[in-house]
């Protein structure tokens, strides 16, 4: 990428990437290379250490990069909490999410910025995903809108922006900010139904984000996910008086829930599993060469 159009000023990077991190293990130092290796490089990257009691940070003690910012206060706040102190200690124009266990392509900031830049309308980016397990397998397709017009259309069902992959305005974020205290493990889908009506999102339709899907399903977590954003959706819907969103929030619900229990009766894996194809493997395949490569 052209060096002008990356640079925003010779003291402040164009993004900050923010990153809280609570017990990653192994799959700490695989989520940081991938954003040092990232085609676009200018951008500082905020790792927060949520009061973590293991020895992740030990497995990037070698990574010297000048951009990386390590903090610790050895307190145990939350996800939302240390996304809102993130967005205020930012010095980019944009703010891009990364979780700790997960992987970016190198292109991933690239073909974000570019898209935030083309279109000054834009407020928030995300891109599509694969979902990988334990040892890095390919194991399927992430669940999101697969066109623009789709991220919103239907909000009883969520917003179809994967949290992972957002890249967008600072200024949007420090306008809005996250709720505190957060949600039952559904913080981004509540500022997205908070946001949605007055924003203007994006997705790109090329999967450039790795989500980890670890070991078996924490049933109790998903349900308990599921009955927070029913609640979230009937208190903006309700608020608004949209009666038939909320009608059909209640009914995607129920039929969510009848699909867990099945699911967990039958031992089926969540997400379904769909077949990767033997381009999308190669890919896949390379991008860890890349990252890995030293």
């Amino acid at each position: 990428m052209d060096k002008l159009f990356q640079s925003c000023d010779d003291l402040h990077p164009v993004i900050t990437v923010a990153m809280p991190v609570y017990n990653a293990g192994k799959y700490l130092r695989l989520a940081v290379l991938s954003i040092v290796k990232q085609t676009f490089t200018n951008w500082e990257f905020l790792i927060i250490d949520d009061g973590s009691t293991d020895n992740a940070f030990d497995s990037i003690s070698d990574i010297k990069d000048a951009r990386i910012r390590i903090l610790r206060d050895g307190s145990n706040k939350g996800l939302a909490s240390r996304l809102n102190e993130a967005i205020d200690l930012a010095q980019g124009q944009y703010l891009a999410r990364m979780d700790q266990d997960d992987v970016s392509y190198p292109e991933r900031f690239e073909r974000q910025i570019g898209a935030l830049r083309n279109d000054p309308t834009l407020d928030l980016v995300g891109i599509r995903a694969l979902t990988i397990g334990d040892h890095n397998e390919l194991s399927g397709v992430l669940a999101c809108a697969d066109s623009n017009d789709k991220i919103s259309a239907k909000p009883w069902r969520g917003i179809g922006l994967p949290h992972p992959t957002w890249m967008g305005k600072i200024t949007w974020f420090r306008k809005h900010r996250y709720a505190e205290p957060a949600p039952y493990f559904c913080e981004d889908q509540e500022l997205l139904l908070r946001t949605y009506e007055n924003s203007h999102f994006l997705i790109i339709n090329e999967q450039l984000f790795a989500y980890r899907i670890r070991g078996s399903i924490n049933w109790h977590k998903l349900i308990g996910t599921r009955i927070a954003v029913l609640k979230i959706q009937l208190k903006q819907f309700i608020a608004k008086k949209q009666l038939y969103f909320s009608v059909m929030a209640l009914l995607s619900f129920v039929a969510r829930v009848v699909l867990d229990m099945l699911k967990r009766l039958t031992l089926l894996k969540y997400p379904v599993i769909k077949k990767q194809d033997v381009l999308t493997e190669k890919k896949w395949q390379n991008v860890l060469n890349v990252i890995e490569k030293k």
